[in-house]
C-alpha cells in the first residue's frame, strides 16, 4: 500500500505475465517479423524469407518464439502454413506499458511534492 493508503491500479494482467511477449519483442529479427505481418495479410515462410537473407529455419524458430508468446499464430492452408499476426497479446502488452507509465508519472509527482515540501 502507498502512504495514501491507495492501493495501486492493476492491469487487466500481472506485467510478468506477459514478460514472454517482451522477450518474443527483444530481437531485432522478430520484430521485423512483426512489422510485415502487421503490414496485413498472412504469409508463408517462403514469403517471409524472400528478399531476405534469413534461412526458412532461423525464421521458423523466430515464428515459434512469436507464436509462443501469442503475438502470431499460424494456419494450416492446405500443405503450407501462413503466419499472421495476432493483437491481443500485443493490447495486453501495451496496457501494461500504459499502467506501468502512470504509475512511474505518479511517483514522480510524488518526488516532486516531497522536493517542493522540503525547500
Amino acid at each position: 500500500m502507498s502512504r495514501n493508503n491507495k492501493a495501486p491500479a492493476k492491469t487487466a494482467r500481472p506485467v510478468t505475465d506477459l514478460a514472454s511477449v517482451f522477450f518474443a519483442l527483444g530481437d531485432r529479427t522478430r520484430l521485423q517479423l512483426i512489422a510485415v505481418l502487421c503490414a496485413g495479410g498472412a504469409f508463408s515462410i517462403a514469403q517471409l524469407t524472400a528478399n531476405t537473407d534469413l534461412t526458412r529455419q532461423a525464421v521458423t524458430k523466430h515464428l515459434q518464439v512469436l507464436a509462443d508468446a501469442g503475438v502470431v499464430k499460424d494456419l494450416k492452408m492446405g500443405r503450407e502454413r501462413l503466419w499472421q499476426f495476432d493483437p491481443a497479446q500485443m493490447e495486453e502488452a501495451r496496457k501494461a506499458l500504459e499502467t506501468i507509465g502512470r504509475q512511474w508519472e505518479l511517483a514522480l509527482g510524488r518526488l516532486k511534492a516531497s522536493i517542493e515540501a522540503e525547500a
